[in-house]
């Protein structure tokens, strides 16, 4: 992905940046360890952010 995004794809990138961290520890002490990791959690390298959010984007009519 080129280092020139456009605005909407620079924020859900951030967004999803934010999103992307382990489970707080008083959120795993506080459910007794029910909760002890982030399912949703993901590698740079393995996922496709970024062509996943063009795609999502496109069929929303509001990409390229």
């Amino acid at each position: 992905m080129s280092s020139n995004k456009d605005a909407d794809i620079k924020e859900r990138l951030i967004a999803r940046n934010k999103r992307n961290r382990s489970v707080p520890i008083w959120v795993v002490m506080k459910t007794n360890r029910k909760f002890r990791t982030n399912t949703k959690r993901y590698h740079w390298r393995a996922a496709h952010i970024g062509r996943d959010i063009k795609y999502s984007m496109k069929k929303q009519g509001r990409g390229e």
